[in-house]
């Protein structure tokens, strides 16, 4: 199938070939809430039927994921959203991403023992966002007060769900890792404090081990916590009670985070970037988030046609150098620009993509940038019948976070504070107060200034690599919401080195290696991310596909 530049309508091609789905397609007009969870999903829905909105059913599904799926997101993360409030018929875009705490220096991080950021450990912890994104939708676009807007999260946490499987297999892993770590702290893992900072999390999250697919889990702290922020409008968790046990904690364990910087913290409500590609507005969150990388990608990718089709290696081989030539801006200049300005209009300019797209040729390049990094995140978007739509997503960046965990209110603790260096010379050197490259990003798309919907793919650096295939597939070959999920993707590492997924055919592999790729195939499925789609149907109401390689599920009214 070849593509076109002109611009057309939302492809709404019903065949799945050449990718078999064991999902079809969900079609809904009232309200649909799509989630890597179903009963995340299904909570967002019942709020929409209790006669709350998208932007409560979001915050509804996204409180209901810090319990069900824990080793991907909590309530010690950060959050980001985009928003089409259908009245105001204009993108809010919300960073609730937390700086690094006053106390978090890199001569303090180097006093602590440290020759590089620590990737866990109460060093390693930011202040969270997530509480005050959620009280910060609700307060602004929501329809339903808070408390019992997350009160079927507080249910789950407290009367108990039984795992799903992807989630047991991600507990299970993140067992196997604090226990490795616990035997080598204050070795390579980095952990100077010493074995006991996991104790919280192994009094809360696994005092009988992990849970295997199908078991009862019960979070009664969670429930506790989830309970106090509804009723508080999360001022507790910032100003209050919850504020005055994690400060005491951090004392005790030797974290940095203090009341006083969660006194501090609110979230931003900011203008999402965007860039026309063939005709589509595509949107993201500006920085400090890394959804420029997807944008300057895509502008980049937009000089070529790809007359051979979406799987042909030549196709693939441009996606691939667009990203890498797109990394390296991110990693060069993306920052928090309170504190370092960045040039975003002169990063997304079509004269500028069209100088980085001369430098693609037939050979594999190696453009210099930093590594990426894998992490845990959960996406979610919801829509109303009203035409008001929600993308959101959250994080504690790696499976469960810093492995800091707060035993009394069940606070897993992000460790966003692993996205600092200690090179003075990087955009990236760790200062008080400065918000850390992120890499959650939530996505949305327009066209002539009318929302379509909003989509994304959680997965740590995976994420504008899937924004970019799964967009290509989508706008360039005519791909429906489920059938552009399913495709089988590649993923960049470093240097040469790609990925792929299980579903790409040998002689793909062997002709993208003959162009200079380094390619090997992996495994876990997990890893080349996981993603959620509405779009609106022309025929009217909504098309929504959901992520084949998690526990994903679509609510629909």
């Amino acid at each position: 199938m070849q593509n076109s530049r002109a611009a057309r309508d939302v492809p709404m091609d019903p065949h799945y070939l050449p990718y078999p789905s064991g999902r079809q397609v969900i079609y809904g007009r009232r309200g649909l809430v799509a989630a890597s969870q179903p009963l995340a999903a299904q909570a967002g829905l019942d709020i929409l039927k209790r006669g709350g909105n998208a932007f409560d059913a979001a915050v509804a599904c996204a409180a209901a994921m810090t319990v069900l799926e824990p080793c991907s997101n909590g309530l010690g993360g950060d959050a980001f959203a985009i928003l089409w409030p259908a009245k105001e018929a204009v993108l809010r875009g919300l960073n609730s991403s937390g700086p690094a705490p006053a106390l978090m220096s890199g001569e303090n991080i180097r006093a602590g023992g440290y020759t590089a950021m620590p990737r866990l450990g109460p060093a390693s912890i930011t202040v969270p966002g997530i509480p005050a994104a959620w009280a910060a939708v609700s307060s602004r676009y929501g329809r339903i007060p808070l408390d019992e807007t997350l009160e079927a999260a507080a249910v789950l946490a407290e009367e108990g769900y039984p795992a799903s499987p992807l989630t047991a297999r991600g507990w299970k892993q993140s067992l196997e890792n604090y226990l490795q770590e616990r035997q080598i702290a204050g070795g390579k893992g980095g952990i100077k404090e010493g074995p006991e900072v996991f104790d919280g999390w192994f009094r809360v999250f696994a005092s009988a081990g992990a849970p295997a697919a199908g078991d009862l889990v019960r979070l009664p702290a969670l429930a506790k916590t989830i309970r106090e922020i509804g009723r508080t409008g999360a001022e507790s968790y910032y100003r209050g009670e919850i504020a005055a046990g994690i400060d005491a904690y951090m004392r005790r364990i030797g974290g940095f985070l203090r009341a006083e910087d969660l006194a501090a913290f609110s979230p931003e409500w900011v203008e999402p970037l965007g860039v026309n590609y063939r005709g589509y507005d595509i949107w993201e969150i500006p920085p400090n988030g890394q959804g420029m990388t997807a944008l300057m990608a895509l502008n980049i990718l937009e000089n070529f046609d790809f007359p051979q089709g979406k799987d042909h290696p030549g196709t693939i081989h441009k996606q691939i150098e667009s990203l890498k030539l797109a990394f390296a801006d991110a990693h060069a200049h993306i920052t928090d620009p309170r504190v370092t300005p960045v040039d975003t209009a002169a990063l997304l300019s079509k004269d500028y993509a069209e100088k980085r797209s001369a430098l693609i040729g037939e050979e594999a390049g190696e453009p210099v940038c930093g590594k990426p990094e894998a992490s845990g995140t959960v996406y979610l978007c919801a829509v109303d019948g009203e035409g008001n739509m929600a993308s959101y997503i959250q994080s504690n960046y790696m499976g469960f976070g810093s492995g800091v965990v707060l035993p009394e209110w069940g606070i897993a603790f992000q460790n966003r504070g692993f996205g600092f260096t200690l090179d003075k010379g990087s955009v990236k050197y760790v200062l008080p107060g400065k918000r850390p490259f992120h890499t959650i990003i939530p996505g949305f798309i327009t066209r002539n200034g009318e929302a379509l919907g909003p989509f994304g793919i959680m997965g740590g650096a995976m994420q504008p690599q899937a924004h970019l295939q799964v967009l290509s597939g989508l706008i360039d070959f005519s791909l429906n919401p489920q059938a552009a999920l399913d495709a089988p993707r590649w993923q960049w590492t470093e240097g040469k080195k790609v990925l792929l997924e299980q579903g790409f055919p040998r002689h793909i592999a062997a002709a993208l290696n003959r162009r200079g790729h380094q390619v090997s195939f992996e495994l876990n499925e997990g890893s080349f991310g996981r993603g959620q789609i509405i779009l609106r149907a022309p025929q009217g109401g909504y098309i929504a596909g959901t992520e084949p390689r998690a526990d994903g599920y679509i609510a629909v009214w």
